[in-house]
């Protein structure tokens, strides 16, 4: 029983699969959509809520406009899409054969 379990762990189609495995792992974790998105969307909210709270005068500043709000919501919304992007349409790691022609 011991050999079989010996010769299948140098088994090079069990390594390749898991090699395949770390790499669409790592391709999902850095993707920069992920990290784009969720830039943006800790800055809208960060952003909008001070655009919740701007007094009187920084209101007039922006000639009556509730600029931080909307900045913080426009910065919301793409960090959104960006994320859902991201799940909608996963990264495909490259192949083996793609992975040794680089």
């Amino acid at each position: 029983m011991e050999h079989q379990h010996s010769e299948r762990a140098h088994d090079p189609l069990v390594e390749e699969t898991e090699q395949e495995r770390a790499r669409s792992a790592a391709a999902r974790l850095f993707d920069i959509r992920r990290v784009i998105g969720g830039l943006f969307v800790a800055y809208g909210l960060i952003v909008g809520l001070v655009g919740l709270f701007d007094g009187q005068s920084e209101i007039d500043k922006a000639q009556g406009v509730r600029i931080n709000l909307w900045a913080g919501l426009v910065m919301l919304l793409f960090g959104l899409v960006m994320l859902a992007w991201q799940w909608l349409r996963p990264v495909e790691p490259p192949t083996a054969e793609e992975a040794r022609e680089v």
